[in-house]
């Protein structure tokens, strides 16, 4: 049976409010199809405007099979290309980040301008014609001082997302932050168990001393129902707008993305082992209030975020095979910031980087479980897994009526 068919069978066939089958979480020719019909075709979080300061600020990242470079071009502007020199194919840059007046392959020396085009091949023939032959561009789009890329040729509409993202976004100045501090780490298991077990606070109390201190665990918060009924988050919503902070619950109707403002546990203010801010000064000169909890974004499939008053917490997932996923924590801070003077850094980090390192070895555990031949789907927690019913259901929604296109397409091509 073809890879797209068995796919499509399983989906098809599931059952509402269960995990999904071994394969999906297992199977490399399933993360294969992940790859070409999500990872391939949606816009995907890679990055912050502020990490790219000047003209020439670059960094690059792999999406799959796709190196990509993004940059700030001479007119300030941000551009991503294919990381793939047009003479031979080459990857052109190599380093994780850096400066360059050009891009300059490090083979044969072809020369790149901050627009991409293609300015000096050395010693070819004399009618050599260049244009043809600049950096392939991705579609690259900011919002609210995020950056997301797409390697589709023909990528959705970004505006809905940006029309939703920004109200929320902008007073926060994300634009104008710094990064203080950065951390990958690798998780052995899919993309997906990732994501479910971010889309739920049921595994908190037994797993998540630190953040614990200060983050709720109520359903209303990690879920996507009875917010709009839950008296403590509608009059910290009330209480947020009317310091001119959009907060309230909003979703896309095709449940890709969404964002919120939650309150914390009692008086705190900030991820901290005390719940007092991690940085003296703000992250935004323009959001005096005090207690106005996280803003919550989450975007799939690629990162999940917590903005507060004194500091922002980013995350990025990536996937690299079957079987692992990398996981990109960025701690942003106002840009004038000063380590060991405004913050400490280990008390900064250090409530998600246990956190993190908690997520990993539950994902890990999670993941050596679901390849036992004795797995079969189990059922959610219709109070506690909201979160991850509503992942798995945006998952299977795009998925299906994906693969449903191709099976389209195959069948006119037959007849």
């Amino acid at each position: 049976m073809d890879i797209h068919d068995e796919m499509l069978g399983l989906v098809r066939s599931r059952r509402f409010g269960f995990s999904l089958e071994q394969p999906f979480y297992t199977d490399p020719r399933f993360y294969e199809v992940d790859l070409d019909l999500i990872w391939y075709r949606d816009w995907l979080f890679i990055g912050h405007d502020c990490e790219l300061p000047k003209p020439g600020s670059y960094f690059t990242v792999q999406v799959g099979a796709h190196p990509v470079i993004v940059l700030r071009d001479r007119e300030g502007g941000v551009r991503a290309f294919h990381n793939s020199c047009r003479h031979r194919g080459s990857r052109v840059c190599s380093a994780a980040r850096g400066m360059t007046a050009r891009l300059v392959c490090p083979y044969h020396q072809w020369t790149y301008d901050l627009d991409g085009s293609l300015v000096y091949a050395r010693q070819m023939s004399e009618d050599f014609d260049r244009a043809p032959y600049g950096l392939k561009p991705v579609a690259c789009e900011t919002a609210g001082g995020y950056i997301f890329i797409c390697l589709a040729d023909k990528p959705d509409d970004f505006e809905p997302f940006r029309r939703t993202m920004e109200p929320y976004f902008l007073p926060h100045r994300l634009t104008e932050a710094k990064v203080a501090y950065e951390s990958t780490i690798i998780e052995k298991g899919n993309w997906k168990l990732v994501w479910e077990n971010n889309r739920e606070c049921y595994h908190c109390a037994g797993n998540h001393p630190e953040l614990c201190k200060t983050f709720p665990e109520a359903p209303t918060v990690t879920g996507v129902q009875g917010a709009e009924s839950d008296p403590e988050m509608l009059a910290h919503w009330a209480k947020c707008e009317k310091a001119g902070l959009p907060s309230r619950f909003r979703i896309d109707p095709a449940g890709q993305f969404r964002a919120t403002r939650t309150p914390l546990l009692q008086d705190a203010v900030s991820y901290t082992m005390t719940g007092r801010r991690a940085v003296d000064r703000r992250l935004s000169d323009d959001v005096t209030a005090d207690r106005i909890g996280s803003l919550l974004l989450y975007h799939y499939p690629t990162t999940w975020n917590h903005v507060l008053t004194d500091h922002a917490v980013t995350f990025r997932v990536l996937p690299i095979s079957a079987t692992e996923t990398a996981v990109t924590t960025k701690w942003l801070v106002h840009k004038d910031a000063v380590e060991g003077v405004d913050y400490n850094l280990a008390e900064l980090i250090h409530v998600w980087t246990e956190t993190n390192d908690q997520d990993r070895r539950i994902v890990e555990e999670n993941a050596v479980g679901i390849h036992s031949p004795a797995y079969e789907p189990g059922p959610y927690s219709e109070i506690h897994e909201g979160g991850v019913i509503q992942f798995v259901e945006w998952y299977c929604s795009f998925i299906e009526s994906r693969l449903a296109d191709g099976e389209a397409a195959s069948m006119k091509i037959v007849a």
